[in-house]
């Protein structure tokens, strides 16, 4: 009856490349993690400063309605 075990090479071989791609895949989950908090930091960023964006939007718009002398001016002085 033959022997189906794998000699200590194979073995070996096997246990290297688990191994391997066991230290890959925690790699791939820290670096996934880092840029889950990066994205997560610029997001915070960009809602803390729409407000402000948006304010000044809005102040701009009919400011430079009016500087310019466009037909909008009449409107909004009215």
């Amino acid at each position: 009856m033959a022997d189906h075990r794998p000699d200590r090479g194979t073995h070996g071989r096997y246990v290297r490349r688990l191994d391997v791609t066991r230290q890959s895949m925690l790699d791939t989950a820290r670096r996934a993690d880092e840029l889950r908090q990066e994205y997560e930091s610029r997001y915070a960023d960009l809602r803390r400063a729409l407000p402000r964006r948006h304010a000044a939007g809005a102040c701009a718009v009919p400011a430079c309605a009016v500087g310019a002398g466009s037909p909008a001016a009449g409107v909004l002085t009215r």
